[in-house]
């Protein structure tokens, strides 16, 4: 079934919110300060892609420097992404066909609010593992 919905999801919207990240998170490699940004950007496009099967957690050794990145992210890129998720997920959701992409919507709020110090991980990985 997730492979099913990871097909719908590409071909409907996960190719062209990859196209936005990786757009973004070239533009943001340019200038030095910007590369973990880019990554971060990058990282984003690829749950985007094929978001069924995957959940983010927050890395706990992660550090200042990812505190301090997340909140120039959040003021300069994250609410609006966010909100985009949002909106869109609210909009999908009001179809019943479009409850799962919705919900996947959702999901990447957390990440693409406050993107570092955060992984990406298979939902069938055992906890112990993470």
């Amino acid at each position: 079934m997730k492979t099913l919905l990871n097909i719908i999801w590409l071909v409907l919207s996960g190719f062209w919110l990859f196209l936005g990240y990786l757009l973004a998170g070239l533009l943001l490699c340019v200038t030095i300060i910007g590369i973990p940004f880019g990554i971060a950007a990058f990282r984003i496009g690829i749950y985007a892609l094929w978001p069924f099967g995957y959940t983010t957690i927050e890395r706990h050794d992660a550090g200042a420097p990812s505190c301090v990145g997340n909140v120039l992210w959040l003021v300069l890129a994250g609410w609006w992404l966010a909100l985009a998720h949002i909106t869109t997920g609210v909009a999908l959701c009001l179809t019943i066909i479009g409850i799962p992409f919705g919900i996947a919507n959702f999901k990447m709020i957390p990440v693409s609010l406050l993107p570092l110090g955060r992984e990406i991980v298979r939902t069938d990985e055992p906890f112990a593992a993470r």
